[in-house]
């Protein structure tokens, strides 16, 4: 099964997360999409993260009608900050009859040299790039594992909608439903 990993912080997933990984799952060879929830990017502060396991709630919740979408918690037992390297070490020893592809935006594209071991992802991993707004891929888009994939643009951020929580903003279409009913009820990002 060749699965595509969608990592991220997901702080909180919304609608333009779904959209995109929808799109991969019926333009590519992918047979299902992980979203997989770091609990802490490296290049991130981690002190404006909601809590690793609610993250991981609102993930499971957006997308329960998506029967090719899954979440993973694989990085909450691992040690902090995680790197994607290791990340991959563990899914490839835990599922030997997957194959595994990394999607992301080409603004990481352009970062890839930053990443731990990124040489060793680039030889070993398939990476599918999604364009990002205002963001042209000048590193690595003819390496022959990298993909680039003419998925629609969505000009909406978690830091956006955050902002917007904050702000007292009506939001809600820019999220799943349940997840705009739970972050609502529970004051979340507040």
């Amino acid at each position: 099964m060749k699965i595509g990993l969608f990592f991220g912080s997901f702080n909180p997933i919304h609608n333009g997360h779904l959209s995109l990984a929808d799109y991969f799952i019926k333009h590519t060879d992918l047979d299902q999409i992980w979203f997989v929830v770091s609990p802490h990017n490296p290049l991130k502060h981690k002190s404006t993260l909601l809590d690793d396991y609610k993250r991981l709630e609102l993930v499971q919740m957006a997308i329960e009608e998506y029967p090719k979408f899954r979440t993973s918690k694989i990085e909450f037992g691992l040690p902090q900050p995680n790197y994607t390297i290791h990340t991959l070490a563990h899914l490839k020893e835990k599922h030997q009859d997957h194959q595994f592809v990394l999607i992301l935006g080409e603004d990481n594209l352009n970062n890839f040299d930053k990443w731990k071991n990124f040489q060793v992802i680039l030889d070993n991993y398939e990476l599918y790039v999604y364009p990002r707004p205002g963001v042209e891929a000048i590193k690595f888009k003819d390496h022959p594992h990298v993909k680039m994939v003419d998925a629609p643009n969505m000009e909406v951020s978690s830091t956006y909608i955050r902002a917007c929580i904050k702000n007292k903003k009506n939001i809600c279409d820019l999220l799943p439903e349940k997840v705009w009913q739970y972050i609502d009820d529970y004051h979340l990002y507040d």
